[in-house]
């Protein structure tokens, strides 16, 4: 099968295009055909080896110490079920089926093995790369928002770096809750992010988030520039924060209001997603760039920092160069 590989930690074109075995899917597991995988900022850190404040040790100690242990990148994928392992019985040949391998990676390639456990059905309505953009930015603010925070309706919630695929997501999802929503992004993207259910949007190059005066009951930062103590400065008595994205010593120190780590990969919550693209009420904010060729070009626009939603390759095309297809819901 031809698949992405990145063996030594570097810039974008350190990913590279090879032939790999397909894999063997063991007992609960099956063999899927990779129609739609989403690229993610974590993919962008994993490949240049770059880590929050404080992770970078620990990090390449547990992924590899010049370049990941696991060559095969990627993380999201939406595809059909090839072959089923031993003890599969609730998935058939052909089924279409979305989730994430978590640190096992590989979904960068034609096919991935996966546990059943990390998959949930594709509902007829929802397209491979809509599902694909839907699950990482989804299912961490899903956790956030709704486990972590308990959201509830009335609510007030500033979003920080709202314009990316966790932020994206959360603006959504803390909307569909009844909360109303205060959106950080540039300029260019509050039109976008009104849509999506923001009720106030700033600009953070006007109005820097630390200088701001105004307490929230929720502050969720997508992008990892706000500490723990500028975000309980912001928050109401009992407000929360959220810190999607946390160096070292903040997510050692997370605790009582403040909230950090890495969401868990739950069936169910992708389960949950899915119904939402399906019905309207959620939108992944997809952009598909082309094939496996098309990686470096993801890369790149990820470490801009300016990528807007979810960027998304589609593994078996084998024409060179990106090809733009127009988000759902209208990303810049």
């Amino acid at each position: 099968m031809r698949a992405t590989s990145v063996d030594r930690y570097g810039a974008p074109e350190t990913s590279r295009i090879t032939t790999a075995q397909v894999p063997i899917p063991g007992r609960g597991e099956v063999l899927v055909q990779v129609e739609a995988a989403a690229v993610t900022a974590g993919d962008a850190r994993i490949r240049a080896g770059r880590f929050p404040r404080g992770f970078a040790l620990p990090a390449r100690l547990a992924i590899g110490v010049l370049g990941p242990r696991r060559k095969i990148p990627g993380t999201v994928f939406s595809g059909h079920v090839e072959r089923l392992g031993d003890g599969v019985t609730d998935l058939s040949i052909g089924d279409g089926v979305a989730g994430m391998t978590g640190g096992r990676l590989g979904a960068h390639a034609e096919f991935v093995a996966v546990p059943v456990t990390a998959l949930a059905s594709l509902p007829e309505e929802v397209a491979h790369e809509a599902a694909a953009g839907a699950l990482f930015g989804g299912s961490t603010a899903l956790h956030f928002l709704r486990d972590r925070a308990q959201i509830y309706a009335g609510q007030t919630v500033l979003v920080n770096g709202a314009s990316g695929s966790v932020g994206t997501a959360a603006v959504q999802l803390a909307a569909h809750c009844g909360a109303i929503v205060t959106a950080v992004s540039s300029r260019r993207n509050h039109a976008l992010l009104r849509k999506l259910g923001a009720s106030q949007t700033i600009d953070y190059r006007d109005s820097p988030i630390k200088g701001l005066s105004r307490r929230f009951d929720v502050i969720f930062d997508a992008v990892g520039n706000l500490s723990r103590a500028e975000g309980l400065r912001l928050t109401a008595p009992d407000g929360v924060v959220i810190l999607a994205v946390a160096d070292l010593m903040d997510t050692v120190t997370a605790r009582g209001r403040v909230h950090a780590g890495a969401a868990p990969e739950r069936q169910e919550d992708f389960a949950l997603l899915l119904d939402l693209v399906a019905h309207g009420e959620f939108d992944p904010l997809i952009e598909t760039l082309g094939g496996l060729e098309a990686l470096p070009e993801a890369h790149r626009r990820i470490d801009t920092g300016r990528k807007v939603g979810n960027l998304v390759i589609l593994p078996p095309r084998r024409e060179s160069g990106p090809d733009t297809i127009a988000a759902t819901g209208g990303a810049e």
